[in-house]
């Protein structure tokens, strides 16, 4: 699964068990945006410590490592530095990639290091944060039938390739203990209250009328 490493040797093996999260940030914080029907506030963004610390109840005594693949666009980096040294105190490891073109995504990087780690260490458990079922669908369930437990760690509303799965394991980010400090403006369609909820449109029904409209002039 992902790319091709080079050859290990005896030294680099270590058959350490090992709890593995990795962590898609863009499609974290894109499917976070489309959830709550706009852009992510300090408020509902994930806390990273308390994703750590639910990590950590469920290992044990077996080794944990959280490791967040961001992309970095033209002019981004001040704003983003601060939040990579807030979550390298949390103790993840950061890999960041520039993000110069369309193609310059972090997936094949999340692979190879799941598959890095899947050679060096006895992986016993994996989370996968991110509803990106089209790349991570089917090396994650390989993985699965091997032996490892695989959960999907991203939002109800997208991630259906967990939710189906007969091998893979699916938790909603916000069953996260602490993960928010408040509650998510959304309509979870699995947790609905008994007496039903209404779901407020998106968009305004008019807004149709301004697509017909740029359709028939060619805009």
């Amino acid at each position: 699964m992902g790319e091709e490493a080079a050859p290990l040797s005896a030294d680099d093996v270590t058959g350490t068990e090992l709890d593995l999260l990795v962590w898609d940030a863009p499609n974290i914080d894109m499917t976070l945006s489309n959830v709550i029907g706009g852009r992510p506030s300090a408020q509902s963004r994930p806390r990273f410590d308390a994703v750590a610390k639910w990590l950590l109840a469920q290992a044990g005594e077996r080794e944990v490592e959280g490791a967040v693949f961001a992309n970095v666009p033209p002019g981004g980096a001040a704003t983003m530095r601060g939040w990579v040294e807030a979550i390298r105190s949390f103790g993840y490891a950061v890999f960041a990639r520039p993000k110069l073109g369309p193609l310059d995504d972090v997936d094949a990087d999340m692979l190879a290091h799941i598959a890095e780690r899947h050679r060096t260490h006895t992986l016993r458990r994996l989370v996968v944060a991110s509803g990106d079922g089209r790349n991570f669908n089917e090396p994650l369930e390989e993985l699965a039938r091997e032996g490892v437990d695989v959960t999907v760690l991203s939002f109800v509303e997208v991630a259906g390739y967990a939710q189906e799965s007969e091998v893979i394991r699916f938790v909603d980010l916000e069953d996260v203990p602490g993960a928010f400090t408040t509650p998510l403006p959304r309509v979870r369609l699995d947790n609905l209250p008994a007496g039903g909820a209404w779901l407020q449109p998106t968009r305004s029904m008019r807004s149709l009328l301004n697509e017909n409209a740029g359709a028939n002039t060619g805009a």
